[in-house]
């Protein structure tokens, strides 16, 4: 019967007496006592290997006997003891600690030697870690390698960031006829063969410069690595005349004061730096008769961090806000020349939400304050009467007051980021901030104790409210993303990494890198620079990598063979093929022995890359100069190659109609296999269907397999494919065995090239870059523009692509990058 408790009288009592309870319970307790006595043998202590180990961290009884031990000992013992005690604390917080310091300069390096970046902590929570180029480098986030789509959507749609602390920064000073005498010897191509105006914009500090450097004195030999250099502004340099500084705002003045001391950086990735740095020195050191450049290298010390996304600018806007003290500087009068406003929020203002219509590639100079300081968040206000309601709260935009201008000059003075000699003061630390926000939180409901002032910062160290940054905004193609990287002290990283993360930067790592650089169609280094030292370690690498995945594997989905890299000599062989096919008819019995060697240097490729890889041997054209020299060189500007030169027209749509010039024949003939072949980057997107990985081959096709391909009927769905035999002997890393009466089969397509950096999934219009031999793509068009008549040639030339572990080819469209734009240099 359930109770009534509304009913009058039938309320639970108020008190319970427990004693009577336990009274009447006492019998059945005392016999449950018994049996429980009985069993453990009166031992009621809980057994050892049972306890909950709740204490297990707490070792104050340890350090209270070590204290009792230690009494009386004097100073000196203390502090051997100190020292002990910080050695004997678990390998987790003594790494902790020490990545917590920040440095003035210099990185965190471990155990073997590896450096660590400043953002380490907060990669290594997140993301896969590796070890490359002497780095813990973030490799990508956990898991199987997936999420390009969510990535690109990202891309599309927000901002990326990535840590580039790894390039290294290399600084010459002298005097500017002798840095260019420098920089022409070891950069191609160098400050005096480009244009007049952007020549005087690099100069002028303005714009920044993308060159391949090379040893010194060795402008045909293999370049190292691609690098970007700047030079110090103009307008922010000051000569001393008679002991004063004099601020110099005419460019040309400057120049003719042969007194200054200008400087350039050029930056280098981490895989070449050493390389890199060592031709410059060389170079440095060699007398000039205008005189003599220091060479000294700022790695520790600067850093850069990547941001590309299309809402670039409007983070920006959102963190970063300019210094009052930058207010009349250069900056204010080249920014603000037609507006007569020289207030801080003005500039943000300009600099940030009219982003995109500077021009690029540009540099900008700013001075900032900490973005740890600076929100556009509002705060309630609260109106001074006692008695108030919530409706009456005014909200109101936080601001930022200016800088006292005592504070500013005592600033300025070591804000000079571009003089090593100067220890740039670092941030002020998180606990500080953290202490006079609570304490500003305190103040605001009243609560703050009388007396109780702001956390000050340790006396022996010195911070600064402000930081000197260098904006690089990158040039871009109508239908890319903005892509900018922000240069700035190393004891700054974390700081502005921590306040874009907050504020809706996706951090990305180096496999997240390397999907953008395939979406936006812009060379990776080191996959896309065959031609540099620093491709076949980093081949290896990956080639060591997908042998330990596939180790794991069981037996029944293992795939067949291990991945092999580009067979570069294999195009030699297709060269030689074309070549004796202008020249004369070749019998069945040439034809045979042609394959027969083809075979053979398949034998040796492939006892040559059981190893690792191969290394590549050949020239890349990367600027249209480089490619028209070529075209001249070698026909006479006979060759249906068309690079878009400064100045000039592109007449590629004209000759592509014109009948009497595709008689003509073209010195291709002339090239043979013994000379050094010439190779120039495309871009490849399929036809119709199809997905194109990093590694597979690019081949020459025939009329008949365009036809096939392209035709709507039902015919042309059938693909074209190689034996599975074949594939079988080229995935092979044991020798194949050869036969008397083997021959290639008819349907095996000659090579021209391989893909470099392959599709990404989740592009609509996915695009895969490669590298192809250019005189093999001047007679694939030529083929191609004399067997379809003038309405249905294409400036595309269409190719065959067949992936690695693949027996089927699919047929792509490949444009040649210079004939779209005047260099190849851009890259990431």
């Amino acid at each position: 019967m359930v109770a009534n408790w509304g009913k009058a009288g039938a309320a639970p009592p108020h008190e319970l007496n427990v004693w009577k309870f336990a009274e009447s319970r006492a019998p059945e307790l005392q016999g449950l006592h018994s049996i429980v006595a009985q069993r453990s043998d009166n031992n009621f202590q809980s057994q050892r290997n049972k306890r909950r180990r709740t204490t297990g961290h707490d070792n104050r009884i340890v350090r209270r006997k070590f204290r009792k031990r230690q009494a009386g000992k004097g100073d000196s013992d203390q502090i051997d003891s100190a020292r002990k005690d910080e050695s004997q604390l678990p390998r987790r917080i003594r790494r902790k600690n020490e990545l917590k310091k920040n440095a003035s300069s210099g990185f965190v390096t471990s155990g073997d030697g590896t450096k660590r970046l400043r953002t380490h902590v907060w990669h290594a929570k997140r993301f896969t870690m590796t070890k490359l180029w002497g780095f813990h480098i973030p490799l990508g986030l956990h898991g199987r390698g997936r999420g390009s789509r969510a990535l690109l959507k990202k891309l599309k749609h927000g901002v990326l960031i990535h840590d580039a602390s790894y390039y290294g920064c290399v600084q010459l000073e002298g005097s500017e006829d002798s840095l260019v005498l420098v920089l022409s010897s070891v950069l191609v191509p160098c400050p005096l063969t480009i244009s007049k105006e952007t020549s005087k914009n690099i100069l002028d500090g303005t714009n920044f410069g993308i060159a391949m450097i090379h040893h010194v004195g060795k402008p045909f030999d293999p370049p190292i690595a691609p690098v970007t250099y700047m030079w110090q502004p103009l307008q922010q340099m000051s000569a001393n005349v008679g002991g004063s500084n004099t601020d110099i705002s005419d460019s040309e003045e400057m120049v003719k004061n042969d007194s200054i001391i200008r400087k350039v950086w050029i930056w280098i990735h981490a895989a070449a730096f050493r390389d890199a740095y060592d031709a410059l020195r060389l170079s440095s050191e060699k007398p000039v008769e205008t005189g003599s450049v220091h060479c000294v290298s700022r790695e520790g010390q600067v850093a850069k961090l990547e941001l590309v996304g299309s809402k670039v600018f409007e983070l920006l806007n959102k963190t970063l806000q300019p210094a009052a003290c930058f207010d009349n500087s250069w900056y204010l009068k080249k920014s603000l020349a037609d507006k007569h406003d020289d207030s801080g929020p003005s500039v943000k203002r300009y600099m940030f939400e009219n982003g995109d219509q500077f021009s690029s590639p540009s540099v900008d100079s700013l001075l900032v304050k900490d973005p740890r300081t600076f929100t556009n968040k509002v705060k309630a206000i609260v109106p001074e009467s006692k008695h108030f309601g919530y409706e009456e709260c005014e909200l109101k935009e936080q601001t930022i007051s200016p800088l006292p201008r005592n504070e500013v000059d005592c600033v300025l003075e070591n804000c000079d980021l571009w003089d090593s000699s100067k220890e740039l003061y670092p941030p002020v630390e998180e606990s500080v901030l953290s202490m006079e926000k609570q304490q500003r939180r305190m103040e605001f409901v009243c609560l703050s104790q009388r007396g109780s002032g702001t956390h000050k910062a340790s006396s022996d160290l010195k911070y600064s409210p402000v930081c000197p940054i260098l904006l690089l905004k990158n040039e871009s193609r109508e239908d890319s993303v903005t892509r900018c990287s922000v240069i700035l002290p190393l004891t700054w990283v974390k700081a502005f990494w921590h306040t874009f993360t907050s504020n809706g930067a996706h951090a990305i790592g180096l496999r997240e890198k390397y999907w953008v650089s395939c979406a936006t169609g812009l060379p990776y280094f080191p996959l896309d620079f065959p031609d540099c030292n620093a491709y076949v370690p980093s081949m290896a690498v990956e080639l060591d990598a997908c042998s330990d995945k596939a180790g794991l594997l069981p037996p029944s989905e293992k795939l067949l063979g291990n991945p092999l890299p580009p067979s570069w000599d294999h195009i030699h062989l297709t060269l030689e093929n074309i070549s004796r096919k202008l020249e004369n008819s070749l019998s069945q019995v040439a034809e045979f022995g042609a394959q027969n060697r083809k075979i053979d240097m398949e034998k040796d490729s492939v006892d040559g890359t059981s190893e690792g890889a191969v290394s590549f041997q050949g020239i890349i054209f990367r600027t249209s100069h480089m490619m028209n020299d070529f075209v001249n060189d070698t026909s006479g500007n006979k060759q249906l190659l068309f690079p878009k030169l400064l100045g000039q027209k592109n007449y590629l749509h004209k000759f592509m109609k014109d009948d009497t010039f595709l008689n003509q024949e073209t010195a291709i003939s002339a090239t043979n296999s013994t000379k050094t072949l010439h190779y120039l980057r495309v871009l490849i997107c399929a036809y119709r269907k199809g997905v194109f990985e990093q590694g597979a081959v690019v081949c020459a096709p025939h009329v008949t397999d365009i036809m096939s391909c392209t035709s709507r009927s039902e015919g042309g769905n059938q693909g074209l494919q190689i034996p599975q035999s074949l594939l079988e002997q080229q995935l092979s890393t044991q020798q194949p065995k050869l036969h008397e009466n083997l021959t290639l089969s008819e349907s095996y397509r000659w090579p021209i090239g391989f893909i470099t950096t392959g599709f990404v999934r989740g592009r609509q219009k996915a695009m895969a870059g490669a590298l192809c031999e250019a005189s093999l793509l001047c007679m694939l068009r030529e083929e191609q523009w004399k067997a379809f008549p003038a309405r249905q040639r294409k400036k595309e030339i269409y190719v065959l692509v067949r992936n690695k572990r693949s027996t089927a080819y699919r047929l792509g469209l490949a444009t040649i990058v210079l004939e779209e734009q005047e260099a190849d240099l851009k890259f990431l």
